[in-house]
């Protein structure tokens, strides 16, 4: 299947301020993409190029096959969009909202009742339609937000920040919400926080200065944990197999040894793994000295790319 996204070579200056530099990525359609990159890296601006906000500078990119300047319209059509600041109305009711968001999408009638009935149905509106939004709790605000931007079942999904301001459970909820609508579209979405983008996302498209550093595929397991685990051993080898027997581990690699103490890097697909991984070791007769968490694959790619050049994550 084609991509949904292709940029080429994309860039946008702000007079002297070289915002985007020359990007080149792609979206496939059933993917979810996640932009991750420090203050300044151009995240932002690449969203608002691809929702019409903005014109590059040079270089293109397409939504749905669409150029997103000299066919500018065609392509907004083709994307569902909630920035990071979302702008409802608060005096209205969600069904009313909806209402409106869908006649100017061009909805109307039968077609426009079936689309609002399936976006309350996909994002568990139900209970709250005909609440005023402004009565509503963050979690559920970010639902119909979300559930704006689905109304006219658009090829892409393009999340800014969604998780922001939301307690854990509606993180973990929203998680399941972004696997749910990927089913259907593609998903571009942008995160501060590694670990949002690693359990929900495809692929991180790593972002530094308006450079694209790399594109790194994730495993998407919705419970992933890496671990560092020192195990007191006279054969680093049996203290291996051991990790690798315990419940929920995926690999375990060797990093060092020294003297009877060897140091494994493990990574589990299970909430309880480190219990797991100390009850195998300890049922085979070895000391377990210490087990922290380790950085994740992305984490740890992610630092050694932006080493020293970072403040800290931002939208």
């Amino acid at each position: 299947m084609s991509p949904v996204v292709v940029t080429q070579a994309l860039t946008k200056r702000y007079g002297p301020r070289l915002a985007v530099d020359s990007v080149t990525f792609d979206v496939r359609p059933g993917e979810v993409v996640g932009l991750l990159g420090p203050n300044g890296s151009g995240k932002s601006t690449i969203l608002r190029i691809l929702t019409g906000y903005l014109q590059p500078t040079s270089g293109s990119a397409q939504v749905g096959g669409f150029d997103v300047v000299t066919h500018g319209l065609e392509a907004r059509r083709r994307v569902g969009y909630v920035p990071e600041d979302v702008p409802l109305y608060t005096q209205m009711r969600v069904t009313e909202f909806l209402m409106f968001m869908g006649r100017l999408r061009g909805l109307d009638g039968a077609a426009l009742a079936r689309a609002i009935d399936s976006a309350c149905d996909r994002l568990a509106l139900g209970p709250v339609r005909e609440l005023l939004i402004a009565k509503l709790s963050r979690g559920y605000r970010q639902r119909v937000a979300i559930a704006q931007a689905v109304l006219h079942s658009p090829p892409l999904l393009v999340l800014d920040e969604p998780t922001n301001g939301l307690d854990p459970r509606q993180i973990i909820e929203l998680r399941g919400l972004i696997r749910t609508l990927a089913e259907s579209c593609a998903v571009l979405v942008t995160s501060h926080i590694l670990a949002e983008i690693e359990r929900v996302a495809h692929r991180a498209a790593i972002l530094l200065d308006g450079r694209l550093l790399t594109i790194h595929t994730l495993a998407s397991s919705g419970i992933q944990q890496w671990l560092r685990v020192r195990v007191r051993s006279n054969d680093a080898q049996a203290a291996g197999d051991a990790i690798r027997r315990a419940q929920g581990v995926q690999a375990a690699q060797q990093e060092a040894t020294s003297n009877d103490v060897s140091t494994w890097r493990v990574q589990v697909l299970d909430p309880h793994g480190t219990e797991h991984v100390a009850a195998s070791l300890c049922n085979a007769g070895m000391g377990v000295v210490e087990i922290t968490e380790a950085a994740s694959d992305l984490e740890a790619l992610f630092l050694q790319l932006t080493s020293g050049q970072t403040q800290g994550l931002a939208a």
